[in-house]
């Protein structure tokens, strides 16, 4: 009888092994199957992604600017592809991508060094700058002027082509009354452009980009009872109204609020941009000027002002969709851009008074 319990206990264990080595087997195989499936190529999208590898970047270190770019699936199925096969050294340049490449194709472009092409103009637009700034920026890096980018800007054709290629445009960017159809809608990035670049072209190169970093937002945008282009508008006020996320999601709040209740948003930066000047520059006498974007002025009160005022940064588009409710109904900031939220006009005033007593308010 003891022979027999010695038998039965060793084919359990044969048993167990050989359940343990096909769990092992199994995890293997998925682990493979996966491996093979995150180094696909991310969609079949074709268009050029210029990818720029600054001084000291290493194939690790680029890893969340290629997954940020929908260039690879998984930045770990990346990583193990590195370990499993020879890399070169990066080279410093800017590297045609597209999505439509594996990781081994995006490795191989790599290996074969920067495309010259693509680094002749190379523009950094920041965030919240306006149109007038870009056309600046754009003429002293190019051969076009500043009117050439205000031309194009009124071309209506240029505008419908525009219009029937992106699902974020729409006709709201030809009102009469905008003073540049697409503020708002030009992302601001660092941008490479080829010498040779058609001024159309270089547009088409940003709008690309602000339609990737708006798909992310597509199904909460089209859920909401915003137009993208009221969702921009908004964005843009918040992008200088306010210097962090939280602070952006409770500014949004605060101004639908004011909106619910008939009030305007009393914005000084939309005065600033309705009256074409800069924040630094003096607006004495003019505060209350109407115009389409001055949100002082009692003609907009309840309402938004036309158009965006600049192009916000992704950060303010986020916290412009997903903002904060709130009770409070006015914000101020002090110079060092801490934002105080209250919900009455005297705590307000009293803010603003212990802000001039402590020689940190923003003359």
């Amino acid at each position: 009888m003891a022979k027999k319990r010695v038998i039965s206990k060793t084919k359990v264990i044969r048993f167990i092994v050989i359940l343990l080595l096909l769990l092992v087997l199994l995890s293997m195989l998925f682990s493979f199957v996966w491996y093979k499936v995150n180094i696909k190529k991310v969609n079949n999208n074709d268009k050029v992604v210029p990818f720029l590898v600054n001084e000291n970047d290493t194939y690790i270190t680029i890893v969340d600017d290629l997954k940020e770019k929908d260039l690879i699936r998984s930045a770990l199925a990346y990583k193990i592809y590195l370990k499993l096969n020879k890399t070169d050294k990066l080279v410093v340049g800017v590297y045609p991508l597209k999505q439509n490449m594996s990781v081994k194709d995006i490795i191989e472009t790599f290996k074969k060094g920067p495309d010259d092409s693509l680094t002749n103009t190379k523009i950094t637009f920041n965030e919240g700058i306006n149109v007038r700034k870009i056309a600046s920026k754009i003429e002293e890096n190019t051969k076009y002027k500043k009117e050439d980018v205000y031309n194009l800007l009124k071309d209506t054709k240029f505008l419908d082509t525009l219009i029937n290629k992106y699902w974020f445009i729409t006709k709201e960017v030809k009102n009469k009354n905008i003073y540049y159809s697409l503020e708002g809608y030009l992302f601001p990035d660092t941008y490479i452009f080829k010498k040779d670049e058609t001024l159309e072209n270089m547009i088409l190169i940003i709008l690309n980009n602000m339609e990737q970093k708006l798909d992310k937002y597509k199904s909460a945008i089209q859920k909401s009872k915003h137009t993208v282009h009221e969702i921009l508008t908004l964005a843009s006020i918040a992008e200088l109204e306010a210097s962090t996320l939280k602070d952006r999601k409770n500014v949004i709040g605060v101004f639908y609020n004011r909106l619910n209740r008939g009030m305007g948003l009393e914005s000084d930066v939309t005065t600033y941009y309705g009256l074409k000047k800069e924040l630094t520059e003096s607006i004495t006498g003019h505060v209350y000027d109407q115009n389409a974007y001055n949100t002082r002025n009692t003609s907009l009160n309840g309402k938004l002002p036309v158009g965006p005022i600049g192009n916000p940064s992704i950060e303010a588009i986020e916290a412009t969709i997903n903002y904060e409710k709130n009770n409070y109904l006015y914000f101020v900031a002090d110079t060092n851009k801490k934002v105080y939220f209250t919900k009455t006009y005297l705590e307000h005033q009293q803010i603003i008074k212990k802000l001039k007593d402590q020689g940190l308010w923003n003359a």
